[in-house]
């Protein structure tokens, strides 16, 4: 009988001055990994030798935007299913057998790990963080109509998805809108997303880069311009 071979996991991290954090994120992803991939977004800490020491890979970029980050770990990673997550500690490494799960065994070809289903820190709590649910629910809506899908959380960054899948999509958003441009992407091109419950925690460190007042605009425009 021969054994099914297993899928390398490539572990994609965008940070950008996360040096409190990083160690500790890559050493418990690495219990789960093929290989850690750190792009680095121009850090003016240590991020960069922390996670070369820690024994990632680490690619830099131009430090304009999480989207350019997701595309260059696509472009750059060798595993056979991408698992991206962020660096400020807020997604739990423990899930990530859970979000690979469905992809190995052929019943989905991206999985999203479900702030609707396991709960958040950072969507509640003031008045700017329920604006930001308020917008998440009502994008969700939009798509999860127009592709019959019953999808909770499109926008959460901590997710996986097939290599190869992950590169047909010609992702083009810098910001962290690009998130739900790949999943709208991908259900046009008939991908099959599951979700998963996941916990978003309270970020270690520092604050929130996301400024509502600056990109609502963008979530907007970006889920109209993709939807058909």
């Amino acid at each position: 009988m021969i054994e099914e071979k297993k899928p390398r996991i490539s572990v994609v991290i965008p940070a950008k001055n996360e040096a409190p954090t990083i160690r500790n994120i890559i050493l418990e992803a690495k219990k789960y990994a093929y290989e850690i991939l750190v792009v680095d977004g121009l850090s003016g800490d240590d991020t960069r030798a922390i996670s070369r020491n820690e024994g990632a890979r680490v690619c830099q970029d131009s430090g304009r935007g999480k989207g350019i980050a997701i595309r260059l770990g696509i472009e750059k990673a060798r595993g056979d299913i991408i698992v991206f997550m962020d660096a400020d500690g807020s997604h739990d490494p423990k899930d990530i057998p859970h979000l690979v799960q469905p992809i190995a065994d052929g019943k989905a070809d991206m999985v999203i790990a479900s702030r609707g289903k396991g709960g958040s820190d950072e969507l509640q709590g003031d008045m700017e963080k329920t604006l930001r649910l308020l917008g998440s629910v009502i994008i969700n809506l939009i798509i999860n109509i127009r592709w019959r899908q019953k999808l909770t959380d499109v926008q959460n960054g901590f997710r996986a998805i097939k290599t190869n899948m992950a590169q047909t999509l010609n992702l083009r958003e810098n910001i962290t809108t690009i998130e739900q441009e790949m999943v709208m992407k991908a259900l046009k091109l008939g991908f099959k997303i599951e979700e998963i419950p996941s916990h978003e925690y309270a970020r270690k460190t520092g604050v929130s880069a996301i400024v509502l007042s600056k990109v609502w605009l963008r979530y907007i425009f970006t889920a109209l311009k993709y939807l058909f």
